[in-house]
């Protein structure tokens, strides 16, 4: 299947279920935060590590313990967090952009794929909004994330609608 559009029919909703895809539940915050807050028309998103059932899928750094390839993914599933978070504060079929992305990938010594690995998660959210999904990012090398997490994304999405 072909992404959707700007102006194809399909909602974010009806996208991830073509991708056969549904928004996992939003992971209990590990700290003293929320994970999404909306201000005006956009949506602020914490971090979002890769989780599942409430606990981390994968520990490592990329280039050591974890392939690029399965730090790609892993980004991809952080993305699918991320809208779970929008979704839990007013809904994905509201989202008209999204923003920025930031990602953080726990790199071994002498690792330079970041950008590779947050493509994961930039080419989802592409695959869900169509040219709405593209946004301005910053891929980011860091020894350590937290929980040992290989990769963290954080993102802004712009909603329709006001103030909430």
């Amino acid at each position: 299947m072909s992404p959707p559009d700007a102006h194809g029919p399909e909602s974010p909703r009806a996208s991830l279920a073509l991708l056969g895809l549904e928004l996992p539940p939003v992971s209990r915050p590990k700290g003293a935060y929320v994970p999404a807050v909306r201000s005006g028309n956009l949506v602020f998103v914490a971090g979002q590590v890769p989780m599942k059932n409430g606990e981390l899928t994968e520990t490592g750094q990329v280039g050591r313990e974890v392939t690029t390839e399965r730090a790609r993914e892993l980004s991809r599933q952080c993305a699918l967090a991320a809208l779970a978070a929008v979704d839990s504060v007013c809904g994905i079929d509201s989202v008209t952009r999204i923003v920025k992305v930031v990602g953080y990938v726990s790199s071994a010594p002498g690792f330079t794929g970041q950008p590779g690995v947050v493509d994961g998660a930039s080419e989802f959210f592409v695959e869900v909004f169509g040219d709405a999904g593209r946004h301005a990012r910053s891929a980011i090398g860091v020894a350590d994330l937290p929980l040992g997490a290989p990769v963290e994304i954080e993102v802004v999405a712009e909603v329709a609608g006001g103030a909430g």
